[in-house]
């Protein structure tokens, strides 16, 4: 995240503390269990982050756990665990997304795995450092994976979610280029909270009933 250790750190508590809180509400209906799981994922990122900065960024173990998060790990994550809480209408174009992701995420593990990934503390934000070959290609599945599944989910609260998380990529592509992933991973990190009230608003499953939207 922008600033620092510290603003890292806080944001990524309270994230998760709401990820908590999101997870509770989502136990009513078990398929919603993953994507109600997002903000305690992405709080627990921020906090890993806040290690990079202790660590004043560098190749180290907390750089790969941070990577793994925001590469392979979110671009498989989102679209499943939205393909499980989506509407049983929406499911076959969300296929789509989930392919995207499957495809983008086995380039980044393989990335990850064969090449060395660093991270730079640039005042305050932090860059990171893959070297991947065709960047362009690879951020398109990435951006088809995780903005186009919420946009397809057919559920007006997701579709806000992604509308969001799609507005984020776009000012951090803007304002913090060298630095889009770690800034774009905090703006969705802090507009995942919304996810603790799509989770309230959802009715508990019932046998034989079809899920709400």
């Amino acid at each position: 995240m922008c600033w620092s250790a510290t603003a890292d750190l806080a944001a990524g508590t309270g994230i998760a503390a709401v990820g908590t809180v999101a997870v509770a509400l989502a136990a009513r209906r078990p398929r919603d269990l993953p994507l109600a799981a997002l903000p305690l994922l992405l709080g627990a990122h921020q906090i890993v982050e806040a290690v990079v900065w202790h660590h004043d960024g560098g190749t180290g173990p907390a750089t790969l756990v941070w990577a793994v998060i925001a590469l392979p790990l979110l671009a498989l994550w989102v679209p499943a665990a939205v393909l499980c809480a989506a509407p049983p209408g929406a499911r076959r174009r969300l296929l789509v997304p989930l392919a995207a992701g499957a495809a983008t995420a086995a380039v980044l593990a393989h990335a990850l795995a064969t090449r060395t990934v660093s991270a730079e503390i640039r005042g305050h934000t932090v860059g990171y450092s893959l070297g991947l070959p065709q960047p362009a290609l690879v951020v398109a599945g990435y951006l088809l994976a995780t903005v186009g599944s919420l946009l397809l989910s057919g559920d007006r609260g997701l579709v806000l979610f992604g509308v969001l998380v799609a507005a984020g990529a776009a000012v951090s592509l803007v304002l913090w280029r060298r630095e889009y992933v770690s800034t774009w991973c905090s703006f969705a990190a802090v507009c995942s909270v919304l996810l603790t009230l799509w989770a309230g608003r959802r009715r508990p499953a019932r046998a034989g009933a079809a899920p709400s939207s």
